[in-house]
């Protein structure tokens, strides 16, 4: 069977020809120089395609700007199946923090590249932009806050042949987003073989077991294209990394039976019914034309945990007061009811005399004591749904005005639904009516592209064709809030005394639900020219109109020139921007948040809300950048070794306000003023573009090869040093909020792997070094620290029993290091053990064993 090339890596040097619609692709010097007259009809579009391959070092040699290069294979040898937990052990400059009792970022959890926000990552799926996940991150640790990036999570492992993470500002090429650099997940095409992975895993202390079954499969398309599919299932339980809330033990000291003996718990949540598939199919059309298809489905239930509720203290649910009394309501309207007081004087009562008082309430007299005596504690979470599908032909014109450009049309759509779900607690205002469980409503993302691109290769007289790229680009972009059931937002009858909603996550009203969109249109060209033998140089113009805030162009340029044949020099220089998304300029919200160590609600609305413009809110605009970069590269025989050095200053930034106070003077002027729905409002947050950042790094990456112990060694380090600073700011901000945004993230972290294979055996061991940092808990400015830089290991060994069948076994984290634990008094006031900013995680270690069988 004949197969086209055009869907195979063929080259070394990375170009940027088809920003927005080919896979970061690749222009082979050495190719093109040996090439004769004959050969060259022949091997013309394998000019273009997907950079790398499995075998290739982890960084392009050839490159005017950092890539890495991570195989399918690497990414595997993980006990993890969580595509963000596999991405962060191999690139140091790439980060994922967890986030326990973190509203909707415990569902799907941000990434951040070089100490930028996860939005400021462009994430592409062979090549083509990948749409948004729903949820906005509304306590995403100060650098996330207020961030709208894409699922990683939903992509599995065994579904990719490689990633590309190009560590390089890249809007000039790609568009929005890409101001950190971009992110290419290259699914595999092989047209035969596959194979059936099964996996189980825990963590030493005995919890998140998760199981795991994954297979791939090729299959011939006619005798000139490929399928392929991938499909995962998993199951992961919970963690808890916590201790007893020190009023929690007060009140079974007092001699209450009902609380947990856990009340609240801190660790990963629960994941039921992971399922995700995932297509690739292409057919060579013949004539030097291709057609591809590919895209995914994926469909997963979260639950994880919030805040305890003290059945003496919640305000709004049991008490109004501090505690002082219990809240009690009069369902009748008889009249007769009055607070329970919790205290005898000065003593404070225990369980069984504040039992007897409310027992001896007329029965018209209600309060949530005797519905929960030991305090409640919500469970949040809900149904993700993630689907794509992308669609194009490529090829070479061949006669006209266009004979000899390659081409690629493209349509995509994508789709991220949210559907929250939040369980285990009251709509207080509807009093003993209130159901215990609420369908809090939906948020739905919805993506469609349309793109156009171009590839010429010009002769003039440098030592290689010029490659000429251009192309267009139509985008749409919604963002819809479904309304939560009635339940979840209904203001009962004893709103004046309770508050309404669902505790916790209050369910989307109809005055919230809604959908917006917006379309924009980009066009680009592309340049790049071997000078010389020794000198590549490029540069990218690319303009792009929005028709809601206008246009904008950007530039980038880049060059390397090789002193030797081992050695060469590269930089970059590159204007960005990232649009505001549609979510982030209509979003609204209401989360549970810690201050001053009082549980609040704050309301988060649109920065052109009424309430917003009160406390400084203005209309979202684009994040500007300016990206400078320098870099040394040496590929050797079998060393390999790149170093960058990069800065980004990004004006503009779009992050989550600080919290502000809604007096009662400002709801008279509101409601004066027409606006509805501001009576219940303490405090809200909106979205800003308050401040400025310059982020500066360096990049080292180190491959060598040699034979050892009588097999095949391959030894990587990668390191990474990254330090942020914000330069402006305003009060809107906060110096909290600058603080984490400067120092919640490790300046330092590193990896050094060493892989080895033997004939039948292969060993897989890396060492993961994080700096010090910030240790920040619950987003309280009274519960911050220092966390000490901390070292861990990794280990998996593989027998091969034959061709077909292997086994493993592994540990991460294999000597259980501690993350930072939490004082001893800051543990006490929520219950939890370790600073939920751990750059290691805080779940310790985790064994596995899995069974793969290749066909």
């Amino acid at each position: 069977m004949k197969k086209s090339n055009y869907y195979h890596p063929v080259s070394r040097a990375v170009k940027y020809a088809l920003a927005s619609g080919l896979a970061l692709s690749v222009y082979s010097t050495n190719t093109l120089a040996q090439d004769t007259a004959a050969a060259e009809a022949e091997t013309k579009v394998e000019k273009i395609a997907v950079v790398g391959s499995r075998s290739a070092p982890r960084s392009i040699a050839d490159s005017p700007v950092p890539v890495d290069i991570i195989g399918g294979d690497e990414l595997m040898k993980s006990g993890s199946s969580d595509m963000l937990n596999m991405l962060t052990s191999t690139v140091p400059s790439l980060n994922v923090q967890t986030t326990p009792i973190s509203d909707a970022a415990t569902l799907i959890r941000p990434v951040n590249l070089r100490g930028l926000s996860s939005d400021s990552t462009l994430i592409l799926l062979n090549g083509k932009r990948r749409h948004r996940a729903s949820v906005i991150t509304f306590l995403g640790g100060g650098l996330n806050d207020g961030a709208q990036g894409p699922d990683i999570s939903v992509i599995p492992g065994i579904a990719l042949k490689q990633v590309e993470v190009l560590r390089d500002g890249a809007a000039a090429q790609y568009g929005s987003d890409a101001i950190a650099g971009v992110i290419n997940f290259v699914l595999k095409d092989a047209d035969q073989g596959g194979s059936i992975e099964v996996k189980q895993g825990e963590y030493y202390e005995g919890d998140g077991n998760s199981t795991e079954i994954a297979a791939n499969v090729g299959m011939p398309l006619t005798d000139a294209g490929f399928v392929n599919l991938s499909v995962q299932y998993k199951n992961v339980d919970a963690t808890s990394r916590s201790v007893q809330r020190a009023d929690a033990q007060g009140i079974i000291d007092a001699g209450n039976p009902f609380v947990a003996p856990i009340a609240q718990v801190w660790g990963s949540p629960e994941l039921k019914d992971d399922f995700t598939f995932f297509g690739n199919a292409g057919l060579d059309l013949g004539n030097d034309r291709e057609a591809y298809i590919f895209g995914n489905y994926s469909e997963r239930d979260v639950t994880g945990g919030f805040y305890y509720r003290n059945p003496h203290t919640r305000g709004g649910v049991f008490s109004n007061d501090g505690g002082e009394t219990l809240e009690v309501v009069d369902t009748t309207g008889q009249g007769n009811c009055s607070n329970v007081s919790l205290f005898d004087g000065s003593n404070k009562l225990n369980h069984d005399q504040i039992t007897a008082r409310v027992a001896a309430l007329p029965s018209n007299c209600f309060t949530f004591f005797s519905m929960f005596p030991g305090g409640f504690t919500p469970n949040f979470g809900g149904n993700i749904t993630d689907t794509s599908l992308t669609a194009g032909t490529k090829g070479e014109f061949k006669e006209g005005v266009l004979a000899n450009v390659f081409y690629d049309f493209s349509a995509s759509v994508g789709r991220s639904e949210s559907n929250f779900k939040i369980i285990n607690t009251v709509n207080a205002s509807l009093g003993p009516d209130t159901p215990t469980s609420f369908d809090a409503g939906k948020y739905i993302q919805l993506e469609k592209n349309f793109s156009a691109d171009f590839v010429k290769y010009v002769e003039a007289g440098f030592y290689n064709d010029v490659v000429v790229a251009s192309g267009l680009q139509w985008t749409e972009e919604s963002f819809e809030i479904v309304a939560g059931e009635v339940a979840s937002w209904e203001i009962g009858p004893y709103v004046s005394q309770l508050t309404n909603g669902s505790n916790g996550f209050p369910g989307f009203q109809p005055d919230d639900a809604g959908l917006n969109d917006r379309r924009n249109y980009a066009a680009y060209i592309d340049v790049e020219a071997e000078i010389t033998e020794k000198l590549l140089m490029a540069t990218a113009l690319r303009f792009e109109d929005y028709d809601s805030f206008g246009n904008t162009t950007n530039y980038k340029i880049t060059g390397q020139y090789r002193l030797t044949d081992d050695l060469a020099v590269r930089g970059s220089h590159s204007t960005g921007f990232r649009a505001p998304t549609v979510g982030q300029s209509n979003v609204r919200n209401v989360r549970t948040a810690l201050i001053g160590g009082e549980l609040v609600d704050i309301a988060l609305l649109p920065p052109t809300s009424p309430v917003s413009l009160l406390k400084g809110g203005k209309e979202l605009t684009p994040e500007e950048s300016k990206s400078f970069a320098v870099g040394l590269v040496y590929s050797g025989a079998s060393f390999f070794f790149t170093a960058d050095l990069f800065r980004i200053e990004v004006d503009d930034r779009i992050g989550q306000s600080a919290e502000f106070d809604v007096t009662a003077a400002d709801r008279i002027a509101l409601q004066a003023a027409g606006v509805r729905g501001v009576e219940s409002l303490s405090q809200i947050t909106f979205l800003t573009n308050d401040f400025d950042t310059v982020t500066t790094g360096l990049d080292l990456v180190a491959n060598y090869s040699t034979s050892l112990l009588d097999g095949r060694s391959t030894f990587s380090l990668a390191y990474n040093w990254t330090d942020t600073e914000v330069k402006r700011f305003t009060a809107v901000t906060g110096a909290f909020k600058v603080s984490r945004l400067e120092n919640d993230l490790p300046n330092h972290r590193a990896t050094l792997t060493w892989n080895q294979q033997w004939q039948d055996i292969d060993m897989f061991v890396r060492g993961n070094y994080y700096g010090s940092f910030q240790g920040v808990h619950a987003d309280d400015p009274g519960l911050v620290g220092q966390g000490s830089e901390k070292m861990t290991f990794d280990v998996e060994v593989a027998y091969h029993l034959n061709d077909k069948f292997s086994v493993a076994v592994g540990a991460q984290n294999v000597f259980d290091t501690d993350a930072e634990r939490l004082p001893s008094d800051f543990s006490e006031i929520l219950g939890a053990q370790f600073y939920e900013t751990s750059p290691m995680g805080i779940n310790g270690g985790y064994y596995y064993l899995k069974g793969i069988y290749r066909f």
